[in-house]
């Protein structure tokens, strides 16, 4: 890479940092009228950027990087809208970390029985082999290593959004397994 084409990336990418300050708010208010949890919107907005960053030499020639953020968080909306009709269609409910237990309870287990107990924690470790690395790492460092997402972040170099969404990801995968073990 050149020096010029370096100037370039870095002016791109000064232009779309700023964008991300000045537009983060106006689409988190956007995604939250559209029915997103803070969360979820955070994590639209987040990809969005990531995805534009991904791709800086494509969009050096884009004057208005604002609008072009705008139509790809547009369309991650409508993609995850589409992603719930195909998960309600399929009949997949969202499973929340505090449920997790509910789940158990109700399935009549006891998991005070050494049995059960002993087989869940099998299941927990399959299913947690099973994650990508970076959603094991941030669960590992959170559940075992009883660090906070300040603390990850500034170990890892990680935003905090980055962590938090991860987690959120690797606790549904592991509620999944979780719902695949009690059904065997």
């Amino acid at each position: 890479m050149n020096i010029k084409t370096a100037r370039q990336h870095r002016d791109t990418q000064k232009r779309l940092e700023e964008a991300y300050t000045r537009e983060k708010p106006r689409l988190l208010a956007r995604l939250r009228s559209a029915g997103r949890t803070l969360e979820e919107a955070e994590d639209l907005v987040h990809d969005a950027f990531a995805e534009t960053l991904e791709s800086l030499p494509v969009i050096e020639p884009i004057r208005n990087l604002p609008a072009w953020v705008n139509v790809l968080v547009r369309r991650r909306l409508i993609d995850s809208w589409r992603h719930e009709r195909v998960r309600e269609a399929a009949g997949e409910v969202e499973v929340v970390e505090d449920t997790l237990s509910e789940i158990i309870a109700g399935t009549g287990l006891d998991p005070q029985d050494a049995f059960i107990r002993d087989s869940l924690v099998d299941a927990l470790n399959d299913a947690l082999r099973g994650l990508p690395l970076a959603q094991r790492k941030v669960v590992e460092a959170q559940v075992f290593g009883g660090l906070t997402f300040r603390e990850i972040a500034e170990a890892t170099g990680e935003s905090i959004d980055t962590l938090t969404a991860r987690k959120r990801y690797a606790l549904r995968n592991l509620s999944r397994a979780l719902r695949h073990w009690l059904d065997e």
